[in-house]
């Protein structure tokens, strides 16, 4: 990974159809925009957190608003809010 993708936590990864779809941390996304999770990165109390709320591999997200950094996300037919620091431990990919 180049020193501008290890910045900006953007990553690439090839699918076992062999077609290579991009990753990035939902702080990424923009409003309107629906991803699918890849995983929750890490092994704490937010990361369980996280995975209550419905963010598990595979779920729809969409992102409906950022305020300040922050993003108010649709997930599992609920709204919620998220932190940035929260938002940055969700890996994302465009969803199918």
């Amino acid at each position: 990974m180049d020193g501008a993708a290890m910045e900006t936590g953007v990553v690439n990864a090839a699918h076992a159809s062999g077609v290579s779809a991009q990753q990035l941390p939902l702080t990424f996304v923009s409003a309107g925009e629906t991803v699918k999770v890849v995983k929750v990165r890490g092994k704490n109390e937010l990361t369980h957190h996280l995975e209550n709320l419905g963010f598990v591999e595979g779920a729809a997200v969409k992102v409906v608003a950022g305020v300040q950094g922050d993003l108010v996300v649709e997930v599992k037919g609920a709204q919620v809010a998220i932190s940035r620091q929260a938002a940055n431990h969700i890996v994302t990919t465009a969803a199918l």
